[in-house]
């Protein structure tokens, strides 16, 4: 046996990123007025763990039980506050140092293997999300999500709510290199859509989301289900909600419109 290795995690906000994003990267697109319906149809993407699905206290238990399997203490709430949005791969090349795609992925399948056992019997929705989803369709809503978690959490997450083939489009971490609070999961969604980015409102519990579409030259809407609205705010925040739950997708369109007849056009750092 070994002593356990500690392993301090930082905000990856603002640090420099070598790698450009899929097919050479995406340059953040330039902020521009919310569109109206009638222009251009809008959409909203979604995150899915703490977003969608109340999974995030089994993220946790299954990184407790994966880490202490590998040896690394499990920092708790410190830990899942800086990985929240992130790859797995990016979270396990941090943990164990460099590594082939491979090697990293097959880390990651066996993490979330954990997850998904234990989340399984207990598989909740944040409240409200079906019916929210489902009107905003019938209104001409297109919906995706963009998530850091892999192609079996997305089919699980859907097949849970029931949902599998409801999603316009789907965006994971098999998709990119950067995970958030780079943009690109957020922009990929958004062309997978055929939505101009400035077209698109994102939905987030996580502070590396909210940067991310911020990055990504998108609104946003918080969702409290883990970390309260203060860690959740910005400029381009439209409304901080506990769940989805008396949430109307007209309502939050106007709140849109109102914000970018507010907001004069700029360029997105």
């Amino acid at each position: 046996m070994f002593p356990p290795k500690r392993t301090s995690f930082a905000s990856p906000q603002g640090a420099p990123r070598p790698w450009g994003g899929p097919k050479g990267g995406v340059a953040p697109p330039m902020r521009t007025k919310f569109a109206s319906a009638e222009s251009h149809r809008p959409a909203f993407i979604f995150d899915i763990d703490g977003t969608i699905i109340d999974s995030m206290p089994w993220h946790g238990r299954s990184w407790e039980a994966f880490l202490v399997r590998h040896g690394i203490v499990y920092e708790g709430e410190t830990f899942l506050r800086a990985t929240a949005g992130r790859t797995g791969t990016e979270i396990m090349r941090e943990l164990f140092g460099p590594m082939s795609d491979d090697a990293a992925w097959a880390l990651v399948h066996e993490k979330e293997d954990v997850y998904r056992e234990l989340f399984a019997p207990a598989f909740r929705e944040i409240q409200g999300f079906r019916v929210f989803a489902r009107e905003a369709r019938r209104d001409g809503i297109r919906i995706a999500c963009a998530t850091a978690g892999d192609a079996k959490n997305i089919a699980f997450a859907l097949e849970g709510l029931g949902m599998a083939g409801e999603f316009d489009a789907l965006a994971g971490a098999h998709d990119v290199r950067r995970g958030k609070p780079e943009p690109d999961l957020f922009l990929l969604a958004a062309a997978r859509l055929g939505v101009d980015p400035a077209d698109a409102i994102v939905f987030e519990d996580a502070p590396l989301g909210i940067e991310g579409a911020r990055r990504a030259g998108m609104l946003a809407v918080a969702i409290t289900s883990g970390e309260p609205a203060a860690k959740l705010s910005g400029p381009h925040v439209l409304a901080t909600v506990a769940d989805y739950r008396g949430l109307d997708p007209r309502q939050v369109l106007e709140l849109a419109r109102r914000h970018s007849a507010r907001a004069p056009a700029e360029p997105t750092p």
